[in-house]
């Protein structure tokens, strides 16, 4: 990223509006209006070819005319005529482009914004939109948008793929008291995009937390990798995630891969916190931007009311966070500050009874005890207390604890009064919310951030043994024989490449040869039909396990062939798979496709019937660490099976783990190839047992 270009483009110091107009209600003259407006103290050049000014200010009929330099344009012009425009902003040295027209990919006009985009890097410019509201900045005065004026000021920064979702939140910054420095509009992201917003705001000494608005990623593993590196919390609001858009899959990985369960992986990943709707997105933000992480799980509320306390366990169960009961030392601290009826084990209920010294000396005390991450303190409007002067003890108590590495929120249930408390603590540093869930659900976001920049750092794999081009030759011969598929055995070869332990399989194409091939592995044995065009060997009939004899063999290789001939009868048979039966174990599955949006994501759940109707999986997006492979492994519902349940003993997990890991490499590695892959069964043995793929399915790219 080429700094001085980006600030030239988003904090310009002098800026030129193509398309400025003197007529009022047109985006040229709106622009110009709200650059006045907001203040800006940098150089405005409105270029017009017939008007000599706009609102006062000198116009210039084009960009070569302006005497001084340049920083960005802002295009209003239509669409026709903004690649001429261009050139000559690229001559007279302009930094960055901020294409507010439309008509470009968003109607079909894809080639027509990949030329902007070409003309723009050939002259070193960088480009905003098109098809965007512009860009919005309180620290610089700068309204270069048609936004109707700067938000409500703020420490941070939002970036919105919609432009009118935009001009509302500019709106709604007033009304919900959550303030904004920038505001950044990109539209098409034909040029800049979330990855370098991102990488930007970063470094912006003005923006403390990064808010995005998403409706689709363009660089999907970039995002991930600037938000890694990132030091500031960001935050994400994804729309569109009912439906991934995605062809019919052919495995099951592709059947329940989903927008929502992908984007929320990628997040995890990145370290970017999930906001559920835009409510959220407003409360999360707020909380993100005013307060410090929360390092440790210890979360503390106090309370004036039972029924609000309770409220606020149950959500901090809910969102990730459950309460313990404080030591008794806190306890014994605390109970000096309630009557005799009141509770400190946590809640800590002080009563209604509660006024500003009793919540002062909880707060100051509580805050100050190396038990406490985080503290969410609760009040409820009385008769007796005035709810200022209670906001006002809190945020004196934490003053004068001098703590400023714990997170504190606040929830105030009232009416006017208790309005303007919260209206106050916000104004004061303290995210303050209308209900007791949200509150918790604000702390939740801030303990998020903290375990997300722990556990988001990728540890290559160990690739000792890995023969790829081994795996390469299998794909190779299957595609020299036109097929997008790879059999059960060619798949558990690409397996073996990189270090999957599979079952001991062999091809037959005879009876006899079953038998020879089922007395070498030894009995018993399992037989499957091996045929490119039946990928789902089960629903035709062409799976028979358990075989224990030379005549059970003669017998399912008739029954098998038969029933795939019945169930699809141009299918092309390569013969019959003779397959070690593997001894029993817990069933999982591994899988993966490969994102348009992300490349390869790697799916995990408990196998069979598990996965088909219960669809209790999670994903990742290759490749991750160990440690996000254990994860993984706890993520899902049915994780106490795997720990060993009704005398059950526990499961090979570490290993379980490592193959994940190893799997999601060669998803990886083989991302040009290969489009979809499962292992469903993998059979995990007991600790130190290790496990078995049982069966595998990969699909290949189209080429």
């Amino acid at each position: 990223m080429d700094l001085k270009v980006m600030n030239g483009l988003l904090t310009p110091k002098s800026v030129a509006i193509i398309g400025a107009s003197s007529t009022p209600g047109k985006i040229g003259h709106t622009v110009v209006k709200n650059l006045i407006e907001s203040e800006y103290e940098g150089s405005i050049y409105p270029v017009n070819l017939k008007a000599d000014e706009i609102l006062g200010i000198k116009c210039y009929a084009s960009i070569s005319d302006i005497p001084g330099e340049v920083d960005a344009a802002i295009l209003t012009i239509p669409a026709k005529f903004v690649l001429d425009s261009i050139k000559e902003c690229g001559e007279k040295g302009v930094k960055g482009l901020i294409v507010i027209t439309s008509g470009f990919s968003e109607v079909g006009e894809k080639e027509l914004e990949e030329e902007l985009v070409e003309i723009a890097h050939s002259y070193g410019m960088r480009i905003l939109g098109p098809n965007i509201v512009g860009v919005l900045s309180n620290s610089d005065k700068f309204n270069g948008s048609f936004a109707p004026f700067l938000p409500l000021k703020g420490n941070s920064s939002l970036v919105s793929q919609s432009g009118a979702l935009l001009i509302g939140i500019d709106a709604a910054t007033f009304m919900r008291g959550v303030g904004f420095d920038k505001l950044i509009s990109i539209g098409n992201m034909s040029d800049v995009s979330f990855a370098d917003t991102i990488e930007w705001l970063d470094q912006d000494d003005k923006t403390k937390c990064i808010s995005l608005y998403i409706e689709g990623f363009k660089e999907g593993r970039r995002v991930i990798e600037v938000s890694q590196k990132a030091t500031k919390p960001i935050i994400g609001l994804k729309s569109g995630i009912s439906a991934h858009g995605a062809a019919a899959a052919a495995s099951h990985t592709g059947s329940l891969a989903g927008a929502a369960k992908i984007y929320e992986a990628a997040f995890k990943q990145a370290g970017i916190i999930w906001a559920d709707d835009l409510n959220n997105l407003f409360d999360r933000t707020l909380a993100l931007s005013l307060q410090p992480p929360m390092k440790g799980d210890n979360l503390l509320i106090i309370t004036n009311g039972g029924g609000v306390g309770v409220l606020a366990t149950d959500a901090a169960e809910k969102f990730g966070i459950p309460l313990k009961f404080a030591p008794e030392d806190v306890q014994a601290e605390l109970k000096k500050h309630m009557p005799v009826f009141g509770s400190a084990k946590n809640p800590v209920d002080l009563t209604g009874m509660a006024g500003t010294e009793w919540y002062g000396d909880s707060v100051k005390y509580a805050i100050q005890h190396p038990w406490v991450d985080g503290l969410v303190v609760l009040y409820c409007e009385t008769a007796m207390t005035d709810p200022l002067e209670i906001a006002k003890g809190i945020k004196n108590a934490i003053v004068e604890s001098g703590v400023t590495d714990k997170p504190v929120t606040i929830s105030y249930v009232g009416g006017e009064k208790s309005e303007e408390a919260m209206r106050w603590l916000v104004e004061s540093g303290i995210p303050a919310y209308g209900a007791p869930d949200l509150a918790i659900n604000a702390i939740a976001a801030l303990r998020e951030f903290a375990l997300n920049k722990e556990n988001n750092k990728i540890k290559t794999v160990d690739t000792k043994g890995i023969d790829k081009q081994k795996a390469l030759a299998v794909i190779e011969k299957a595609r020299a024989n036109g097929r997008d598929a790879l059999t059960e055995i060619e798949a558990k070869q690409v397996f073996e490449a990189y270090q999957l332990p599979v079952t001991h399989s062999k091809v037959a194409t005879s009876e006899d040869e079953a038998v020879k091939l089922a007395k070498e592995i030894g009995f018993p044995v399992v037989m499957k039909i091996v045929s490119p065009q039946i990928l789902h060997k089960s629903d035709a009939g062409g799976v028979k396990v358990n075989i224990k004899d030379e005549e059970g063999v003669r017998s399912a290789y008739q029954l098998i062939l038969q029933n795939a001939k019945n169930y699809k009868a141009d299918a092309d048979i390569h013969g019959i798979l003779v397959q070690e039966m593997a001894p029993m174990g817990t069933e999982v599955i591994l899988g993966s496709v490969n994102d348009a949006t992300f490349g390869p994501t790697v799916m995990f759940g408990l196998g069979g019937i598990f996965v088909e109707v219960l669809k209790d999986v999670t994903f990742r997006v290759a490749p991750f660490s160990k440690k996000q492979a254990l994860e993984m492994i706890s993520e899902i519902k049915g994780a106490p099976i795997l720990q060993g349940v009704r005398g059950e003993l526990p499961r090979d997990v570490d290993a379980l783990a490592d193959a994940i890991c190893k799997y999601a490499f060669m998803m990886l590695d083989l991302a040009d190839e290969v489009s979809e892959s499962d292992a469903n069964p993998v059979l995990v043995y007991e600790k130190g047992e290790g496990l078995k793929v049982v069966d595998a399915r990969v699909i290949l790219k189209k080429k």
